[in-house]
C-alpha cells in the first residue's frame, strides 16, 4: 500500500520542520519536539527527545519522607 499522507502534518511548516537542534547542534535535521529547557521552550531532534526520556526513565527515584512518630507514643509508660 502506497503511503500517501507521511509527512502531511510538516508540510506547512518552514522548511518542513528542518532546522538546528538545541542540544546536539546538528543542523538541518528534523526539529519536531518542542521540550523546555532552563526556562525556554526549544524544538530538538527525536534522538536528544529520546535520550532525555532515558535519562528520566533511568533516574532513581527519590525515597519517601520517613514519617516520624512523637516521642511520647514511642516511650512506653513506667510502672512504678
Amino acid at each position: 500500500m502506497s503511503k500517501n499522507h507521511r509527512g502531511s502534518g510538516i508540510r506547512s511548516l518552514p522548511k518542513h520542520g528542518r532546522g538546528t537542534c538545541a542540544i546536539c547542534g546538528k543542523t538541518d535535521i528534523k526539529v519536531l519536539y518542542e521540550k523546555e529547557i532552563n526556562g525556554q521552550n526549544v524544538n530538538i531532534c527525536k534522538f536528544c527527545n529520546a535520550h532525555l526520556k532515558n535519562e528520566a526513565r533511568n533516574a532513581p527515584a527519590p525515597a519517601p519522607a520517613a514519617e516520624e512518630a512523637p516521642a511520647e507514643q514511642a516511650e512506653a509508660p513506667a510502672a512504678e
